[in-house]
């Protein structure tokens, strides 16, 4: 089979049918599920403060926590730091972490609404760090190594964490447009009361979505490592946990858990500063991402509150303005 590079899924890319069914690896009261750090050593720094600030918060890595990071040694950094932390695989690791190229490009499987100008920059974007891993000995061979997926225990409720969606890496069932169907509503209820799964946790899209059903909770980031918003410039993270957040922007309640999206906001003079230096002018970073950088997308936080989240009223987190 030809890979349409950056469009089509390899075939491993599919979650086994038990992928969700072992025991959860580990319980807590607090959970952070970080998706699309994307290289952003300045938002790493932000979540380390939310943590400290949060005695016994965990953290999970759900995917493509590498993507901006070109500079072996800021790679290399990143990945010190994830260390301290559950990492899973995203397709970004996925394929860097291939030992044969697989016709995959960036492994992104976008769908056909994105321009043939993205996929190619996202292509090209992962030729660059594929370089970069070869400046950086044994650590593709960890890339690959990660688990593609997760169930924790919060609170003694069971999470699932993938980074696309229930059944594939690189999956887009999870995306907003997908979760608007009222087929894959049913769909999903079903495998979140089947699986006894109180919350799925995924990212991905790059565009956060978050929706209550009444077997359980999806909720996706979007990013943790760029704007995600309209006149925003911060990530966001999902939160999980027995106690609300006062930062939270929306949350539901759903088994004696709070599931949230919360503000990673990140020193945006610094990280800007260090994506210039790495990817100039008319780079395919560049061209693909620099203005949603500065400016946040064309999207507004209503538009992912698909069904029972309510917006929060949280503590201003600067260089914010919500619509």
């Amino acid at each position: 089979m030809n890979l349409r590079p950056g469009r089509d899924c390899p075939l491993d890319y599919r979650l086994a049918a038990d992928a969700f069914a072992g025991p959860a690896l580990f319980d807590c009261d607090s959970l952070y599920v970080v998706g699309g750090l994307y290289g952003n050593r300045q938002a790493l720094v932000a979540l380390e403060g939310l943590l400290a600030g949060e005695p016994g918060a965990r953290a999970v890595f759900n995917g493509d926590a590498h993507w901006f990071d070109r500079d072996p040694a800021l790679f290399s950094l990143i990945e010190r730091q994830l260390q301290e932390h559950l990492a899973l695989r995203g397709n970004v690791e996925t394929e860097l972490g291939r030992e044969e190229n697989t016709g995959a490009g960036c492994g992104c499987a976008y769908p056909e609404t994105v321009s043939e100008q993205t996929v190619d920059w996202s292509n090209a974007i992962h030729r660059t760090l594929s370089e970069t891993l070869q400046a950086i000995p044994g650590l593709a061979g960890e890339l690959a190594q990660r688990p593609a997926c997760a169930v924790v225990e919060v609170a003694g409720q069971r999470v699932a964490i993938s980074h696309g969606d229930e059944r594939s890496l690189a999956g887009w069932q999870c995306a907003r447009e997908a979760l608007q169907d009222s087929g894959r509503r049913a769909q999903l209820n079903a495998w979140l009361t089947e699986q006894q799964v109180a919350v799925l946790a995924t990212s991905h899209t790059c565009v956060p979505a978050a929706l209550q059903l009444p077997g359980g909770v999806l909720i996706n980031n979007g990013a943790a490592g760029m704007p995600v918003f309209a006149g925003a410039r911060h990530g966001l993270v999902s939160r999980i946990a027995r106690t609300p957040h006062p930062l939270a922007l929306y949350r539901a309640q759903h088994a004696g858990l709070y599931i949230e999206a919360v503000p990673l906001a990140y020193d945006h003079v610094a990280f800007l500063s260090e994506f210039d230096r790495q990817w100039p002018a008319h780079s395919p970073a560049a061209r693909a991402y620099r203005l949603r950088l500065l400016e946040g997308p064309a999207d507004l936080l209503d538009s992912a509150l698909l069904g029972g989240f309510q917006r929060c009223q949280p503590t201003p987190v600067q260089d914010v303005c919500y619509s």
